[in-house]
């Protein structure tokens, strides 16, 4: 039996079925036997049992040569479950059997636990943090005191630029809405009642409107009032008039005198924005309950001191006038934004029309 290890060296087939040599194998022809007497018991002694045992004694069995005279068939390891153990093949070696428990084994852990333990992040979540740790690690989450000072820094400069962001668009925009609004109602309020006879010209209360002012070339129709409060009279989008208690200029309909008037350059309203643009020879028109004033512009001073109050004279200095006569002064804030510096317009009376008479020239073309 110990002669057919050498085929796997040799290189033979498993199930043994290379070929022999006539000499040494033990499946070779008997020698021929002319008289026949032998042959029979010669060849039933020379033809090994085919289970490999002796009819009279037991002989010892070779698993390994065994198990390549009869080998079994292959192990699925995919029809096993996971949790049942897979026997080798019936005939194979003690050796391969524990090889396959290794790779069962190994299969059954996984690759983190064959290399040496469960992963880190596994066995984090599987077992409970301790009091301690759960402590530690919560005052780890906490920001720190520099994180707090920048999201405080942070939300304050945001907070900051969106309150200067309202404050521009109220100024710039809705001061504006809000101020043509209420000048409109008042002009309206102001025909309303000339139409009805309900005021007569006099003396006007401090915010009283009593005439409505044209600049044609601006396209600017705005209702004068008495006065030059700013939360009465300016900030409403209307302009003032310099009457008792600021400097008692005259009225349109005095035989001499200066008109003064002043207004918001920008933002409420920003009747007098562009009265810079005005040349020599534009009209400027006051209208009254019976009366059209129309007044010619002459010049312009472009910057003064807000102290120089001499521009609103009877006969206004820089104003180019030499005597007495019927004039009209507008002021307004230069530059533009800021109150800094005035702006003076000067003009001179040229026409007074009754309103029996109609629209002047000035307000028809």
């Amino acid at each position: 039996m110990t002669a057919l290890r050498p085929e796997r060296e040799s290189g033979a087939d498993r199930y043994g079925t290379g070929a022999y040599d006539a000499a040494g194998g033990p499946y070779a022809p008997a020698p021929h036997d002319p008289h026949g007497s032998a042959a029979p018991h010669a060849r039933h002694a020379a033809r090994p049992p085919s289970d490999g045992l002796s009819p009279h004694a037991p002989a010892a069995v070779d698993e390994e040569t065994m198990a390549l005279r009869i080998p079994g068939p292959p192990p699925v390891a995919s029809a096993a479950p996971s949790g049942t153990p897979v026997t080798g093949a019936p005939g194979e070696g003690r050796a391969a059997r524990r090889k396959a428990a290794k790779r069962r084994h190994g299969r059954r852990q996984g690759p983190a636990d064959a290399a040496g333990g469960a992963a880190p992040g596994n066995a984090a979540a599987a077992a409970p943090l301790s009091r301690v740790e759960a402590r530690r690690r919560a005052r780890a989450s906490r920001p720190g005191p520099g994180v707090l000072v920048s999201r405080f820094l942070g939300e304050l400069f945001i907070t900051t630029g969106v309150v200067m962001l309202l404050f521009v668009t109220y100024q710039l925009w809705w001061t504006n809405v809000r101020a043509h609004a209420q000048a409109g109602n008042e002009a309206h309020q102001l025909q309303d009642d000339w139409a009805s006879g309900r005021r007569s010209p006099g003396t006007f209360e401090p915010g009283q409107g009593f005439a409505i002012l044209h600049i044609p070339k601006l396209d600017v129709v705005v209702p004068i009032a008495e006065g030059t409060s700013k939360s009465k009279v300016l900030d409403k989008g209307m302009v003032g008039h310099y009457g008792p208690g600021d400097l008692n200029t005259a009225m349109p309909d005095a035989k001499t005198g200066n008109f003064g008037l002043a207004g918001h350059r920008n933002t409420h309203g920003e009747p007098f924005r562009y009265i810079n643009r005005l040349q020599a020879g534009d009209p400027i028109v006051v209208e009254t309950q019976d009366t059209y004033f129309v007044y010619r512009t002459t010049s312009t001073l472009p910057v003064t001191s807000p102290a120089n109050t001499s521009v609103l004279d009877p006969v206004p200095k820089g104003s180019g006038f030499t005597g007495p006569g019927r004039y009209i002064t507008l002021t307004t804030c230069t530059p533009e934004f800021t109150s800094k510096y005035r702006l003076i317009v000067w003009g001179k009376m040229v026409e007074e029309r009754p309103r029996s008479k109609g629209k002047p020239d000035a307000l028809v073309s």
